[in-house]
């Protein structure tokens, strides 16, 4: 894992895409790869690398965010039978002890096909806050000024270990979801290889889609006024990563995570300081902190999809990532400027 600040540039080089482990039992005998996936973007990924060779079965359903999942007795069914499982660890923690039990050997994680990313979202507000204390401290006597940078330390380590993680949405860089795929290709290829000239067709025509896509992020937010992206939670490292954006997160990696008011009142310092125009919160969640914020520093609200999972109202409309993406692009440049 690569550890590294919210406020980063874009890294150089991607980690080789992963392999796959031996196949389960009876699948690829009777002609039929099962595949079960995670949540939505690794079923889509294997979804164009398969085509009509596979059936895929997605654990998590429309409308319902992935860290919620709860596997049913036909889930673990789904997994010890299926041929090819395709997971995140550390993502959903019930889904790896299912895994442990009954795919161990059958199982891609899409994180060993792609170099990921960790970082410490604080930073950045640590210094604005910092830059507030000495200021007030310029009043003060020298002794309260030592006992109120004591605290401001205090509070940055609380900080720190609430917002330290590794980032799992990896599909939100356009070039590493293309590495996934093919990291899927080399893993039917390895218990089909009847149809392996097909998957790896598969994975090349996703991985022309994905690198269209990423043009288009590139040239579309060429001319934008910010880099500065304010998000209900740390979903957006990776797209932060690639497109040369600042992610400031007001939660931590978890969207059920509920900041605290130090960490409430420091964003809106930043939101206000900085010209930020633009809170966005997501799909699956509740937008009520998005909402919180944005009144309190005269921003507006606006969605920001980190594509864990489509709404019940995106799939009934047959929408799908690049789709998604592109409404993702659409609020970006409004946000920064580049609209």
């Amino acid at each position: 894992m690569r550890r590294s600040s919210l406020l980063i540039l874009p890294i150089a080089g991607l980690a080789a895409a992963g392999t796959l482990a031996a196949c389960g039992d009876g699948g690829a005998d009777d002609g039929e790869i099962n595949v079960v996936a995670a949540f939505y973007p690794l079923a889509f990924a294997a979804e164009q690398v398969g085509g009509d060779d596979i059936n895929v079965t997605n654990l998590t359903p429309a409308g319902q965010e992935p860290h919620d999942l709860e596997l049913s007795p036909s889930d673990l069914a789904a997994i010890e039978q299926a041929d090819y499982v395709v997971y995140l660890a550390d993502f959903i923690p019930e889904l790896d002890a299912a895994i442990d039990e009954y795919a161990a050997d059958k199982s891609l994680d899409v994180a060993s096909a792609v170099d990921t990313i960790g970082y410490d979202d604080t930073e950045v507000l640590e210094d604005a806050h910092e830059h507030a204390e000495e200021d007030h401290a310029a009043e003060d006597h020298a002794e309260e000024d030592h006992a109120e940078e004591d605290h401001a330390e205090e509070e940055g380590h609380e900080h720190d270990e609430e917002l330290t993680g590794t980032d799992p949405h990896i599909w939100l860089d356009p070039t590493r979801y293309a590495q996934i795929g093919d990291a899927v290709a080399e893993g039917l290829a390895g218990i089909d290889e009847a149809n392996a000239d097909a998957y790896t067709a598969g994975a090349e025509a996703f991985t022309a889609d994905l690198t269209a896509l990423d043009a288009e992020f590139t040239e579309a937010l060429a001319a934008r006024t910010s880099d500065v992206i304010v998000t209900s939670h740390a979903a957006f490292g990776y797209l932060a990563d690639r497109y040369g954006l600042d992610q400031i997160a007001i939660s931590g990696l978890s969207p059920d995570q509920e900041p605290d008011t130090q960490r409430m009142a420091d964003v809106a310092e930043f939101v206000r300081a900085n010209g930020v125009t633009t809170i966005f919160f997501e799909t699956l969640v509740s937008p009520d902190i998005a909402d919180t914020l944005a009144a309190e520093s005269g921003a507006t609200t606006a969605v920001l999809n980190p594509l864990e999972g489509l709404t019940d109202e995106e799939a009934d409309a047959g929408a799908d990532y690049f789709t998604v993406m592109r409404e993702n692009l659409a609020a970006l440049q409004t946000a920064l400027g580049a609209a």
